[in-house]
């Protein structure tokens, strides 16, 4: 990971509180590493059906989920694979965007 990303992604989770601040930062971080779950949980996480909705959801809900499915804490089949890729700050950004989305 970068430097510039790491320092980006920290101040946006820093900054969790301030919504309109993050987005300043880049407004397409979270949506781009959120673009990874469309293929199971649909598009912005609107999933209609076979995997859970995403969007909407609560940012401490989905940060705890990812969490729980990284420490294989949680029962899954792939998420505990894919979810050891993020960092706490990538999961961060992904909880903060799909929070914000709208299921269908």
């Amino acid at each position: 990971m970068n430097a510039k990303f790491s320092l980006l992604a920290c101040l946006a989770v820093a900054s969790a509180s301030s919504p309109s601040w993050a987005q300043t930062v880049d407004p397409n971080l979270g949506r781009n590493m959120a673009a990874n779950c469309a293929n199971c949980h649909g598009t912005n996480g609107a999933s209609v059906g076979g995997t859970a909705v995403l969007a909407g959801q609560s940012r401490e809900t989905l940060v705890k989920a990812l969490t729980e499915f990284r420490e294989g804490k949680r029962p899954a089949t792939i998420m505990h694979q894919l979810s050891k890729g993020y960092s706490n700050e990538q999961i961060a950004l992904i909880a903060a965007y799909l929070s914000t989305q709208k299921s269908k």
